[in-house]
């Protein structure tokens, strides 16, 4: 590692390898510590909810049943009644049951309503006129040109109502203060509140004994209570930071070890000659172990610096695009940079502990001979593994052919990390296999050169091992992550335009659409069929792998003449029959739920219900995983409002739309136009983690290139020595990377084809993926184009002069 291409090389691979981890630790630390900020709880000592997650405990396969949790997406309602109980506990002043309630102003401004006694837990500042104590008054907060006195029109669950403005307020966020009587009729709930504030400075364990088997949040935790978002949000991004830092570590593990791979390789002749002086293996390991570190702890060092400010880039972009909940915090501190600091060094000198052994244990009078010509044969421990991983990834493509949903979207990311590890382990099989097929071709070419160029690959099959991995590996890796996308947004689009019947669809500006639209849309002349539909998430257990684990799935509440409006390709069982507590599920988390099963689901507030399947349907990403009845979603739900209306019959709804603030009709193309603008966004940090890990394929790859092509000095000279012109090297050279570069783009495209085809198939049920053709073209050109520049400009460099380069 003593050339300064090497060195370089090394530094800028192990430094982006610590940048990309430490960004991931820096998501994952800070999912684990993410809390929603307090804001209306400020002046609370603790808040009482109900249960924010669900938990069960499950069996798994040959091992004790095993406690699973998933987090809960809508408020849990706790009894009015429990204020008592707390107010007896020593130290608690009072006691608020705080309702809260989505509303929309006439001017289409949406805020969030409360009963008058909640505005002291901020607190808000009363700045002018006085409380509510009518039914008809209101308080209300950033209402810009409104004064007391002034009447506006809020709408709740119905149609806008007249309300007269008797003060306002300053502090907080937006928000709308009824009379106690009137919020609590607004919030449709009686006897129930969202939460209990308990005010003063009680103990937080008597407060647990006084209300057993309801949550008591004090400290950051408040925030969780007022806002559940970030909680039901955090396993998501512990899982999903987890994965990519694992992908991370696995990308780094290829392409850093390749790196130190190659350069151990180039230098055989010096660990030969320290050999054949007496050095002894472990003295030549040692050697080299120190020089990497002496190159990886600065690379390290400055990666993990640099990786807090990615992390904190990475977090401000998912915020930005909505993927995280505005109040999801970041958290900075040292661990995630420390871990990438160890991982990276850890991995950069057990690749070159490893891949100094073989040269180690030559023997000393063998140590020159072996240095000068390269061994044709693989090692027996490198092809028994290449051909276990290999194994292991058509294991999982036969796995992936009778699997369905969550488990086939598993088998398929083993499936490609176990057939990049193989080819890494095989790289020089596959290029001698791939010399021998475009050999023919560059010989066809330029029949003086292609020889040349097929000798040359040919003749040194373990270096074009080495340079065919990070290829095959750029390209399988973009290609597989960007299009697995793309096709989970074409099934999605595809299985919503064919299950849709609906000719028009009612959608709202605001917090939602009150349930009195659809009986106005069912009124109107034209009209045969309104379904209201509400999303919702619900906690089943599902099997997978033969195990069975919680899962948060999304999914709707329609109405009961959704078979009207939609069709989510009903395999068995009718959906007509979606009333009480039947359900409908998708087929990739059925399992081995039949029609006339039942099974357990938690709805969206926690509530238990055993409910029966009268329907299993095929189209899951294009309407959710699991269906259920309407009013059942609504009465357990933090908001009673609709999110859509579906409308067969081409009927005027401007009746409709005027009578009812913040909504609109639109058409089902301009509607699934959103629905796949949804569907991208979910994808966003999959494609901004994949842009950052395939720019450091290729950082490596292209370093990679460049140096085993400047480590050729003395093959060049020889052959400008023997009366080779610098354009018949160069020609050469450039048949030989189109035989190397080839041979490992046609690897990893059919890594990638192989794998997006099963992901396809079986996750998505499309017969063949989506594949964009200029991303295609661009993720082939770029890495055959950075390539091709890697190898021809360290040869342009190396054959400048004028005269042959020496031998020495």
């Amino acid at each position: 590692m003593r050339s300064r291409g090497a060195f370089a090389g090394i530094f800028v691979a192990l430094a982006f390898a610590a940048v990309l981890l430490g960004a991931c630790g820096v998501l994952l630390e800070s999912a684990l510590r993410a809390h929603a900020p307090v804001e209306r709880f400020g002046a609370a000592a603790a808040v009482v909810t109900g249960p924010g997650s669900v938990t069960e405990r499950l069996g798994r396969f040959a091992d004790a049943p095993e406690e699973q949790s998933r987090p809960l997406t809508e408020r849990a309602p706790v009894p009015v009644a429990a204020a008592a109980r707390l107010r007896a506990v020593p130290g608690v002043r009072d006691v608020v049951a705080d309702v809260s309630f989505p509303a929309l102003l006439s001017s289409g401004g949406p805020v969030t309503g409360h009963g008058w006694e909640s505005a002291a837990l901020r607190p808000y500042l009363l700045s002018a006129g006085r409380a509510p104590q009518a039914p008809d008054e209101v308080v209300l907060s950033r209402s810009p040109g409104v004064a007391p006195g002034a009447v506006v029109r809020i709408q709740v669950d119905g149609p806008p109502r007249p309300y007269r403005v008797s003060g306002l307020v300053a502090g907080g966020p937006a928000a709308a203060f009824f009379s106690t009587a009137t919020a609590a009729a607004l919030d449709g709930r009686p006897g129930l509140a969202d939460a209990l504030a308990v005010l003063g400075d009680p103990d937080e364990e008597a407060l647990r004994k006084a209300v057993p088997g309801l949550s008591v949040s004090t400290g950051a935790a408040r925030g969780d209570a007022e806002d559940p978002a970030v909680a039901a949000a955090r396993p998501d991004i512990v899982e999903l930071s987890a994965s990519f830092g694992g992908l991370a570590v696995m990308t780094a593990l290829v392409v850093v070890g390749g790196l130190i791979v190659l350069s151990v390789r180039e230098r055989a002749r010096e660990f030969a000659l320290l050999r054949a002086v007496g050095a002894t293996p472990g003295q030549v390991r040692a050697r080299l172990v120190r020089e990497t570190l002496r190159i990886g702890a600065p690379a390290a060092l400055a990666g993990g610096a640099l990786s807090l400010g990615a992390g904190a880039a990475l977090h401000a972009a998912m915020v930005n695009k909505g993927v995280l909940p505005d109040g999801f915090g970041l958290s900075l501190g040292p661990l995630p940079a420390l871990a990438a600091v160890a991982v990276t060094l850890l991995a950069a000198t057990a690749t070159a502990f490893l891949a100094s052994l073989r040269l180690s244990r030559i023997r000393p009078v063998e140590a020159l001979g072996e240095a000068a010509a390269e061994n044709p044969r693989l090692p027996r421990w490198r092809v028994v593994t290449g051909a276990a991983f290999l194994v292991l990834g058509l294991n999982a493509l036969g796995f992936s052919a009778g699997a369905t949903g969550p488990a086939a979207s598993a088998s398929i990311g083993g499936l490609v990390i176990s057939l990049i590890i193989a080819t890494a382990f095989l790289g020089p099989l596959v290029a001698r296999a791939g010399n021998r097929v475009l050999g023919r071709a560059a010989r066809a070419v330029s029949p003086v050169a292609g020889r040349m160029a097929q000798h040359a690959a040919g003749t040194a099959a373990l270096r074009a091992g080495s340079l065919i991995t990070p290829v095959a590996l750029a390209v399988a890796f973009a290609g597989v992550q960007l299009f697995a996308q793309s096709t989970v947004v074409q099934a999605a689009r595809t299985q919503a335009e064919d299950g849709n019947r609906a000719d028009r669809i009612v959608v709202a500006a605001g917090p939602g659409l009150p349930h009195g639209v659809v009986e106005a849309v069912r009124r109107v002349p034209g009209v045969t069929a309104a379904t209201p539909v509400k999303r919702t998430t619900a906690v089943m257990a599902v099997r997978e792998l033969g195990e069975k684990n919680l899962r948060s799935l999304n999914g709707a509440g329609v109405g009961a003449d959704a078979a009207a409006t939609l069709d989510p390709g009903v395999s068995s069982g009718r959906l007509g029959d979606l009333r009480g507590d039947a359900v409908a599920l998708s087929r990739d988390v059925a399992g081995g739920l039949r029609v006339g099963s039942t099974t357990t689901l938690w709805l969206g507030d926690g509530t238990r219900i055993r409910a029966r399947v009268v329907a299993v349907y095929d189209r899951g990403l294009g309407f959710g995983d699991v269906l259920l009845p309407r009013d059942v979603v609504a009465a357990h739900s933090s908001s009673p409002l609709d999110d859509r209306v579906l409308v067969r019959g081409r009927a005027d709804l401007s009746a409709v739309t005027a009578a009812y603030a913040g909504t609109r009709v639109l058409t089902p193309a301009g509607f699934q136009e959103g629905l796949s603008h949804e569907v991208r966004l979910q994808g966003f940090v999959s494609r901004l983690v994949v842009a950052a890990i395939t720019g450091f394929v290729l950082i490596g790859l292209v370093t990679t290139l460049a140096l085993a092509t400047a480590a050729r000095r003395r093959e060049f000279a020889l052959l400008r020595l023997v009366g080779a012109t610098r354009r018949q090297v160069l020609r050469m050279l450039r048949l030989e990377a189109a035989i190397v570069l080839g041979t490992g783009i046609a690897t990893g495209a059919l890594i990638a084809a192989v794998t997006l085809t099963a992901f396809a198939a079986r996750v998505t049920g499309l017969p063949l993926p989506s594949v964009p053709p200029l991303a295609c073209a661009v993720i082939l050109l770029g890495v055959a184009g950075s390539g091709a520049a890697a190898i021809l400009l360290p040869a342009r460099a190396v054959l400048r002069r004028r005269t042959p380069p020496s031998l020495s």
